[in-house]
């Protein structure tokens, strides 16, 4: 069968910057292995996607910096620089992304009406505040997605909300009523969704066209269980892992203070990879611990660094409260390791049925306690998470690979242009 001519819209797509910008690329990258895929997205990532020299002859570049180079200097004023406040953020990309669309729908026209694609699919932004132009506005169906968004900050968390300046969060309903954000889900043909705290947003959206799809992934040739080298030096010590940004919602804290304060896990070690805000005050949480020989802080890495130290450790620690994607708890799947996480949004999802140890949100105290003593119980009862990495290794590698979330995203395409149920696609549910 001759693959779909499918154009696909990817504002945010760069293979060197991290989160969604890596996503969108190799989702990207991946659908043009399964379909005639024409990408369009922003100039600033031309750079980088040329210097990969992967799907450069695929891709065409929409140039709307004279409006959203003004936006992202007064979101970074606003937010006093990159790290937090990520809903202002998004109130700031909302015109920008309104004319991406209205220059992308300009420049192909011709070919849209010509019937030169199939289908247009629009895989970033992954935010469901951030309406589509183009939706409704092509005889082509519209498929949007992976979409993940609409989880709510713990009560609980309240101090770490504060810090992470995420009070204009509380205006985000108001993005229902802007232009084009009912049509967007309303003229859709399939709406892709992350998990359910983004499927009970989709208000607007026919359930017969929502497809349940987290919208993470992992390149097997760098997230793997395949083990190099013995795990760190072969010492007998239990090597635990945190990697991720140094954020109040990431909650290293919790992972610190829990192994920092146990007996049991004293002659073990945890590593802290990655960097943010909130280092100093954890640096100095484990020196008054007296803990600095055995909590280690390793810095920001590159992703091949990252996955050869989830193969090293034993566990993957990561107690953070308001993970929308929690592509990092995959990956740590892939690489083998027993993942402990927060039951809460996307790591919660990722960890039942058998593939992870789930700790139940509450405040920081018990958040503490509950990752102690699972820490500890990595200790006192290794074989029970040696199942539960075989379990999830064996998950993440069946259904999260680029390659296999591509092939079944192709499936989705064949569905409906041939006008069938969306229904029965449930493996990621």
């Amino acid at each position: 069968m001759p693959k779909r001519r499918v154009l696909i819209l990817a504002e945010n797509c760069n293979p060197e910057w991290p989160s969604l910008p890596i996503v969108g690329y190799k989702y990207a990258r991946a659908l043009a292995d399964v379909a005639d895929a024409t990408i369009v997205t922003h100039v600033r990532n031309r750079p980088n996607i040329e210097k990969a020299g992967e799907i450069t002859d695929r891709v065409r570049y929409i140039d709307n910096e004279w409006i959203a180079a003004r936006m992202y200097r007064l979101a970074k004023f606003l937010r006093g620089g990159n790290e937090v406040a990520w809903s202002t953020n998004q109130m700031m990309a909302w015109l920008p992304y309104v004319v991406f669309e209205r220059q992308t729908l300009a420049m192909f026209r011709p070919d849209l009406e010509a019937g030169k694609f199939d289908l247009v699919h629009r895989i970033t932004p992954m935010s469901p505040t951030l309406p589509s132009y183009i939706a409704g506005r092509t005889k082509q169906p519209f498929v949007i997605g992976s979409l993940n968004g609409n989880l709510d900050w713990p009560a609980a968390f309240a101090e770490e909300q504060k810090r992470e300046r995420e009070g204009l969060r509380k205006l985000r309903n108001i993005a229902r009523h802007l232009p084009y954000a009912r049509s967007t889900f309303t003229r859709a043909s399939a709406v892709l969704a992350a998990f359910q705290h983004t499927i009970d947003d989709l208000t607007a959206a026919d359930p017969a066209k929502i497809v349940p799809f987290p919208e993470i992934g992992f390149d097997p040739q760098i997230f793997h269980a395949r083990r190099d080298r013995p795990a760190f030096t072969g010492d007998g010590k239990r090597h635990f892992l945190f990697a991720g940004r140094l954020v109040p919602y990431k909650v290293p804290e919790a992972a610190i203070r829990a192994f920092a304060g146990s007996q049991i896990l004293q002659n073990h070690v945890l590593h802290i990879v990655g960097d943010g805000p909130e280092e100093p005050r954890l640096r100095a949480m484990v020196a008054e611990a007296g803990a600095e020989d055995r909590v280690i802080f390793e810095g920001r890495k590159t992703q091949s660094e990252v996955a050869d130290f989830m193969r090293r450790s034993d566990a993957f620690v990561f107690p953070s409260i308001r993970e929308l994607g929690a592509g990092v708890v995959i990956e740590a799947m892939a690489c083998g390791a027993t993942c402990f996480v927060t039951d809460y949004g996307a790591p919660g999802d990722l960890a039942a049925n058998g593939r992870g140890v789930r700790i139940p949100l509450q405040g920081m105290e018990g958040l503490v306690q509950d990752y102690r003593a699972a820490m500890e119980q990595a200790i006192t009862d290794p074989q029970t998470h040696t199942a539960f990495a075989a379990t999830a290794q064996r998950w993440a590698e069946d259904y999260y690979t680029w390659d296999a979330k591509a092939a079944y995203t192709a499936r989705i395409y064949e569905t409906v242009l041939d006008g069938g149920p969306l229904t029965g696609f449930t493996e990621y549910t």
